[in-house]
């Protein structure tokens, strides 16, 4: 629930309340911007990245309250996200004019259908990264578009309204078109990896193999709607212990060998095990295990992108 922020260890280290880099955050907390009560459990929580939400979550007589919320939540010093309304709503223009100027640490911009929503809201929120969130078929098929823009960081996977614009089912087959529509944009984009829409439910066992549908697809974060999903998310979206010791292993078995390159399966193979210890690192996995290791050179870009 999210008045009770989960105190127990999380498989992940990174200790509650802490944030990292947006390009490699895995757990995108939405908060809903009219109850300000949740603000600061949030801000405890395990989430990667804290979004208040002034969009989906808000109705419309009670979206000037929750503007109020987060203005003051910025002034008290905290550069949390926030999910702005999408271009053409009323909201959107008033949205923007109060945000600018604040210490946001970016928007998660609503229903982005064309090129034109991230640059028309990149020119009033200069410097603002933006994810731009995809929620509808018209936007599935600028998906292209819309991630090469000027001004997108990221782009999201919004299922909910997705499914309801096109009659889809949940299941993994049936958005596996969507899903890789996703990757190969940010991909070809040159973005950080895709962020996969929510989880809805309260099952454990779910939301682990829907985060494991996520990483299949190449998605690298996940949008999580209570506080208790980001850990399963964190877990879900890192390098397991499987992975980081194959990649210990073929390092030091490389460096046996001579440290030269044996055969073409050697360049990709670097390029993933170096892959996984720099996640490991990033999310404070094993960390003091690495501080004595040889960093290797990377792959060339033509195999590897970051």
């Amino acid at each position: 629930m999210y008045d009770q922020v989960q105190q127990e260890q999380s498989p992940d280290s990174q200790p509650p309340g802490s944030r990292i880099d947006p390009v490699l955050a895995r757990s995108w907390l939405l908060v809903n911007g009219a109850q300000y009560e949740r603000f600061a459990v949030a801000a405890r929580s395990r989430a990667d990245i804290v979004v208040l939400d002034i969009e989906d979550a808000v109705a419309p007589k009670d979206k000037g309250a929750a503007r109020e919320n987060v203005i003051r939540w910025l002034a008290d010093g905290n550069s949390d996200w926030v999910r702005v309304n999408g271009f053409g709503t009323p909201w959107w223009a008033d949205d923007l004019a109060l945000l600018a100027g604040t210490s946001i640490g970016g928007v998660m911009l609503a229903m982005v259908e064309s090129v034109d929503h991230v640059t028309e809201t990149a020119k009033r929120l200069p410097g603002v990264p933006i994810v731009a969130l995809v929620e509808t078929a018209r936007g599935l098929e600028r998906i292209a578009e819309i991630a090469s823009a000027k001004g997108t960081f990221r782009l999201a996977f919004g299922i909910g309204d997705f499914r309801r614009d096109t009659g889809f089912g949940d299941n993994p087959a049936t958005l596996a078109y969507t899903r890789s529509r996703f990757t190969i944009a940010a991909k070809a984009a040159h973005l950080p990896s895709a962020i996969d829409g929510p989880t809805v439910g309260s099952s454990a066992l779910k939301l682990i193999e829907a985060t494991a549908v996520s990483a299949e697809f190449g998605m690298t974060g996940k949008i999580c709607l209570t506080p208790d999903q980001c850990g399963t998310v964190n877990e879900g979206l890192s390098p397991s212990m499987d992975e980081i010791s194959w990649a210990k292993e073929f390092f030091a078995e490389f460096e046996a060998d001579g440290g030269e390159i044996r055969n073409g399966s050697d360049l990709p193979r670097i390029a993933r095990a170096n892959k996984i210890l720099d996640l490991a690192r990033a999310y404070g996995i094993e960390e003091s295990e690495f501080d004595d290791e040889e960093v290797h050179a990377p792959a060339p870009s033509d195999t590897y992108h970051y």
